[in-house]
């Protein structure tokens, strides 16, 4: 298991940190150089090539190139652009809280910018909850516009997958298609493009962050050099007039020749290991640093390069931040790749996405491909032969092709067998796609495979175990241990060529063979001087037992196991006797003094002591394949570097201390799930070896800070990866910006490591070691407004210091309000673009005044100079009684109220009950059970001779299934006018449904006026009619389709004519449908939805009462402000007048509180006319009769059971007034009251508003469609 240790926690930077007080206060920090991109066309692409491979590559150092801001296109930029042509894309933002995936939208995500922002700032100490959502937009694909129009601006030499750093037409330009010159010979800037498309890996992302969001400490993948550009942040208003944070991204960056030192510094001090990418350092963790750190605020248009191997971390700030980020292979990272960021991320199983090993071999058959060319073009002579022998790029390749050749060496001696071999390995072609099941790293051409466990997961799918040799050496296989088959991708008799054909040409290049010149292959084995990987593995092989997995065998008993009895025959004791077979096949170790297979020990070639390989990789530092490949290999007692208790205290020993400390990585959830560690136990730590005793020298932090000291002294023009073809410039040809020297001075104040973060020593655990505990945030992080100053005590030249400092922050506003002028013509017509459709915007808002006062910067207070008897008598004027008034909270405050910590939730997967909104709870569905019963017509059952038979005795008349109705809201049902189109009934207003419902009552209607769709309150009443007679007449040349019905129904529906007399004319639709044996009860359940209905009617003039109080009040406070300023013809020396006297405000302010809800109109007039039968023209005063079948009847005979209502309409009162119709649904078994201003939705279609679609019966089942095909809901 990792260490139990101590670990140093997450801790939020907090919102008003202010980056330059803690920068300049800190003795072991400073800002990253800078250039302007403006210097590059000034002094050349050659000189800017030299100074990247001098400061960033070799010297190790970050460097910023600013003012890409005025060159990139400002439309295309920006959240809008990426919301309209990218907006639907699904992306998995990472939820940095919980670790976890959320799929969404890009434009949902942009939408939501501002609320995950403005939690952070409710509270002063809101910033320090870790729960919250900090949902991070990360590793997402760029887009292809903003690829190219990057592309334009960036320098060549710098962007992703850049083929050749050549000029067009430069030395050795070949003729292309259209008889134009290509470009001359050159390295490419990206060696990835040497891939084929295919196998290359695409690392071209966006990044869109908000407050709070961050990216831990890390190091780029595979060595490789990190491009990183922001192209958009937020400002104080967005697009749409609305506050914002200001963005921007804090880095802390580290040199490449600290990376030890760093390392060391995560390992021991805040315990955590760099190499697994999880942990992002707090503020005083960097402060008390022995190294020095490199801090930038990146914003638009700043231009990072990350150099390779050098751990960095980001933090984003305000409310949107926008980057685009890439990374470069070079020789120079390749070598670094190979020997220490590939044995580093194999130990942790990071997936190696670059294929290293594949770059080499490919861009040396690019390389090859150039140097032939150049060299026919020499031998053809002229003047271009004159220009490829004086070109230095000509000679950069060649440089650059005999550092790759060395590489490529290296690769085939690690995978050429022992010499007495005889192996056939498996060949498959190579693809790029076989990667190690343990480490998961990319295989280039040998590796060990293992076909007996190839059908664990499933009998018909064979999956091989494939595993690198590297990892096959350190122990790690599957559960077989042994009984691999080689396999090779290439034909190595290919590669011996290659590798013969290259060694020609550097021999070429050099003119003669010289000391650096590569040997034959076999020579090069000859003097490689230890075994190599493939014969290492090969032994092992024969020494490690196959385990059958299959078939497991249980370690038992030993054989010779004999009980002891005493006198009487008892067993006393059982002594367990190692057997001489099993002790000859077991070795005990000189360290842990356990006994353990004879295969697991590393034997000493000078003596007869042995050590375990578990003890040697935590107490001495050696990996397993250090040992093997080793010919005679001597043990540390030999050496006399023995760490034991017993060679401790031998004078002749001087025991080795670890150079590092390793806190272990449990590496089988990554892993492989077959796979073991059979030698060496990778997840425990070597804590117990890491001791503080009187005679020892140095501790590990001091040793890697000394290794850091000499490697900063060296020069790096005098590096050997470097020729300087040029000295005629000094300093690279491009000035400098560094705030403090460059010496490479770290922090002297005490030994370093050992303070802790309130300057004190550092706390020591059990075993003495040193951890990093929680810091006082509030204590050592400098918050904008306070103060600045190190210490009370601070001498004269501090004080001097402040001093002149004082005027920066002054300084830095007046940049913060420069940002809104940019420079470039095309930056000041977006601009001006954006401003006049934010005013246009304010204007049909009623927010003019505020978002113009914004933009020049002024405040929003308003000073009103008054007299003092007209202020008193504003002072003592009667405040009126208005009703208060309810804002209803909108669905985002509601979240926000309840769980701040889920704000943004995915808009792909369906959301959880638990979390819904009011406004959804106001569209869900709402679900009844209503008695049905079978239509006979209908049914799949056999029908019967005698349908309207007498019910049997004891046996009820009717069906006790329930089926479930669901009523849909307004919103609902008012948004799908355009659906699918009406195929069912004639598209007129039946009332049977309303009649049934209200038989029995003395003062219900029991139907709807024909005039009921008339009238002013309907303004859509045109569109409606055109579209009624559109659909009329498509239904006439539709076949007539039978009417499809699950309840009861009387063999003849009696309709009623305009005199209210009964007939039985079956095709009339305004006929009374028949109610079942339990009318009694339908009648109760009806008289109960009347009042509810009455009690929601009455809840709805109220709220309507206060919305046009609400009304009345927002038209006044409008007049009041009206009347503040005179009539103007010339608006804007009407505004400019207004904002001169205002004072100028820094901070954002809240426009939502300017903002007013819309109230609704409210009817007036005399009162609405109810859905009543007795409101029809000519029907005041006349009797009406509802008659109820109790039973069913054939044919056309009426019914013997039936019961007859008279019912009285009473005479009208009042004047009807059309009320607009609403979109409602008609049932025939539900009741009105149920849910508020809609009918209940019906099972079978009786009619329906124009442009409503309906259901399509279902033929052959007990009931249609639910209503427009929504999936059955149950409770």
């Amino acid at each position: 298991m990792p260490a139990a240790r101590p670990r140093a926690s997450f801790e939020p930077i907090p919102p008003d940190f202010d980056v330059r007080t803690f920068v300049e206060t800190a003795d072991n920090f400073q800002y990253v150089d800078r250039i302007s991109h403006e210097m590059i066309a000034n002094n050349g692409m050659e000189q800017f090539e030299k100074l990247i491979l001098l400061h960033v590559i070799i010297g190790g150092k970050p460097l910023v190139i600013d003012g890409f801001e005025e060159v990139l296109d400002p439309w295309t930029f920006t959240p809008s652009w990426l919301r309209d042509n990218h907006g639907e894309k699904v992306e998995n933002a990472r939820n940095l809280s919980t670790k976890e995936n959320i799929p969404l939208t890009i434009k949902h995500y942009l939408r939501h910018m501002a609320k995950l922002t403005d939690q952070f700032f409710d509270e002063p100490k809101q910033y320090r909850d870790k729960a919250r959502q900090r949902i991070y937009l990360k590793d997402i694909d760029c887009p292809q516009v903003w690829q190219d129009k990057l592309k334009e601006n960036i320098p060549s030499g710098l962007f992703y997958l850049n083929e050749s750093t050549g000029v067009p037409g430069g030395p050795g330009a070949l003729d292309e298609l259209g008889g134009r010159k290509g470009r001359g010979i050159a390295r490419a800037g990206d060696l990835m493009s040497s891939l084929p498309p295919e196998m290359r890996a695409e690392n071209l992302m966006c990044y869109i962050g908000h407050e709070g969001t961050y990216t831990p400490s890390h190091r780029e993948m595979c060595a490789s050099l990190g491009q990183n550009i922001m192209v958009n942040a937020s400002n104080h208003m967005s697009e749409d007039g609305k506050p914002e944070r200001p963005g921007s991204s804090i880095w802390f960056m580290t040199e490449t020749k600290d990376r030890h030192l760093v390392s060391e510094y995560w390992l021991s001090v805040l315990g955590h290991d760099i190499e697994v990418e999880n942990h992002f350092a707090q503020l005083v963790a960097w402060k008390k640093a022995p190294f020095k750190t490199y801090v930038v605020e990146q914003r638009p248009g700043d231009f990072i390069l990350i150099p390779p191997l050098a751990p960095h971390q980001v933090w984003n700030r305000g409310t949107r931040t926008m980057k685009v980020a890439w990374n470069r292979t070079t020789v120079e990272t390749l070598e670094l790749a190979l020997n220490e960021a590939i044995p580093n991320s194999r130990v942790v199983c990071r997936d190696e996405q670059y294929k290293n090993k594949a770059i080499v071999y490919y861009t040396l058959l690019k390389y090859s491909s150039l140097i032939k060319s150049a060299r026919a073009q020499v031998e053809a002579g002229g003047e271009q032969a004159n220009a490829i022998q004086r070109s230095v790029k000509v000679r950069q390749v060649q440089r650059d092709f005999k550092r790759l050749f060395d590489l490529y060496k290296n690769i085939l001696l690690s995978e050429m067998y022992a010499p007495d071999s005889r192996e056939h390995p498996e060949f498959i072609p190579y693809d790029s796609n076989v990667t190690c099941a343990y480490c998961r790293c990319n295989i280039f051409n040998r590796f060990l495979s293992c076909k007996s466990c190839n059908t664990m997961f499933s009998s018909e799918i064979e999956e091989p175990y494939d595993v690198c040799m590297d990892c096959y050496c350190m122990g790690r296989s599957c559960g077989c241990q042994s009984g691999y088959t080689w396999v090779e991708q290439w034909k190595w008799k290919d590669l011996i060529h290659k590798y013969e054909e290259w060694r020609a040409q550097i021999i070429d290049i050099d003119g003669h063979v010289t000391e650096n010149t590569p040997l034959a292959l076999q020579e090069e084995r000859r003097y490689f001087g230890k075994k190599t990987l493939a014969q290492v593995c090969q032994e092992q092989l024969r020494v490690r037992p196959f385990v059958d997995i299959k078939n497991p065998e249980p370690e038992g008993a030993s054989e010779d196991e004999e009980p002891v009895v005493d006198e009487y025959g008892n067993v006393k004791k059982v002594v367990n006797r190692k057997s001489k077979q099993w002790l000859a096949k077991h070795k005990s170790c000189h360290v842990c003094l356990h006994r353990h297979p004879k295969w697991k020990m590393a034997f000493c070639s000078n003596c007869d002591l042995s050590y375990c390989y578990g003890t040697l990789f935590r107490a001495h530092d050696m990996m397993p394949v250090n040992v093997m490949e080793a010919h005679n290999w001597k043990c540390p007692h030999c050496r006399r570097v023995c760490n034991t208790g017993a060679c401790r205290r031998d004078p002749r020993q001087h025991p080795y201390e670890p150079k590092g400390t390793l806190l272990g990585h449990d590496t089988k959830k990554v892993a492989d799930v077959r796979s073991v560690e059979c030698l060496v136990d990778f997840s425990v730590s070597n804590l117990n070896w890491m001791r503080k005793e009187e005679g020892m020298a140095q501790s590990a932090m001091q040793r890697r800070m000394e290794q850091a000291d000499v490697d900063k002294m060296a020069d790096p023009s005098l590096d050997a990866r470097f020729v300087d073809e040029d000295h005629a410039y000094t300093r690279y040809g491009i000035t400098y910006s560094p705030v403090e020297d460059t010496n490479g001075n770290v922090n002297e104040s005490g030994d370093g490591v050992h303070a802790g973060p309130s300057g004190g020593p550092l706390q020591l655990d059990a075993n003495g070691e040193s951890y990093y505990p929680d810091p006082d945030m509030d204590g050592d992080i400098p918050r904008l407004g306070q103060k600045r100053g190190r210490d009370e005590q601070e001498d004269e030249d501090g004080k001097k210091r402040r001093k002149s400092k004082a005027k920066k922050p002054k300084k830095k506003n007046d940049d913060t309000a420069r940002t809104l002028q940019p420079k470039n013509a095309s930056g000041k017509q977006y601009q001006k673009e954006v401003q006049r459709k934010l005013l246009e915007e304010a204007k049909r808002e009623d927010r003019f005044i505020l978002v113009a006062a914004r933009m020049k910067g002024k405040s929003r207070v308003v000073k009103l100079s008054l007299a003092a008897g007209h202020l008193e008598q504003i002072r003592q004027r009667p405040v009126p009684e208005r009703p208060e008034v309810i804002r209803q909270r909108t669905p985002e405050e509601v979240d926000a109220s309840g769980d701040m910590r889920s704000i943004l939730q995915s808009d792909v997967m369906p959301k959880s009950n638990a979390l819904k909104s009011v406004a959804e709870k106001e569209k869900d569905a709402k679900t009844y059970r209503v008695r049905v019963e079978e239509d006979d017509a209908y049914s799949t059952r056999k029908r019967t001779t005698e349908t309207n038979g007498p019910a049997k005795p004891g046996r009820p008349r009717g069906s006790r299934r329930f089926e479930e109705i669901t009523l849909e809201s307004d919103e609902e049902l008012g948004g799908e006018d355009d659906e699918a189109e009406y195929t069912g009934r004639p598209r007129t207003r039946a009332s049977n449904w309303l009649a049934r419902r209200n038989e029995g009552g003395e003062d219900l209607p029991t139907e709807l006026p024909q005039d009921f769709r008339d009238g002013a309150v309907r303004p859509n009443r045109e569109k409606d009619r055109e579209r009624n007679r559109v659909y009329a007449d498509r239904r006439k040349t539709m076949p007539a389709k039978s009417k499809a019905g699950i309840r009861p129904s009387a063999p003849e529906n009696p309709s009623r004519d305009s005199t209210g007399n009964i007939s039985g004319h079956a095709s009339d639709q305004d006929g009374v449908h028949e109610e079942d044996d339990q009318s009694s009860e339908a009648i109760t359940f009806a008289q109960q939805a009347a009042a509810a209905a009455l009690e929601a009617q009455q809840k709805e003039e109220e709220a309507k009462a206060r919305a046009a109080a609400e009304a009345r009040e927002a038209e006044e406070n409008l007049r009041a402000k009206m009347a503040l300023f005179p009539e103007s013809d010339n608006e804007d020396d009407l505004m400019n007048d207004l904002l001169g006297d205002f004072p100028a405000e820094d901070e954002p302010f809240d426009e939502e509180q300017f903002e007013g809800e819309t109230p609704e109109p409210v009817h007036t007039g005399s009162p609405q006319s109810t859905n009543s039968v007795s409101g029809r023209p000519g029907m005041n005063g006349k009797k009406i009769n509802v008659v109820s079948a109790a039973s069913r009847h054939n044919g056309d005979e009426p019914s013997n059971f039936a019961t007859r209502t008279t019912v009285t309409a009473p005479v009208s009162k009042f004047t009807n007034v059309n009320k607009k119709a609403q979109a409602i649904d008609e049932s025939d078994s539900e009741s009105e009251g149920d849910i508020p201003a809609s009918a209940p939705a019906p099972k079978k279609s009786v009619g329906r508003l124009a442009g409503r679609p309906s259901m399509v019966p279902n033929r052959g089942s007990s009931s249609g469609k639910r209503g427009r095909g929504r999936p059955r809901k149950t409770l």
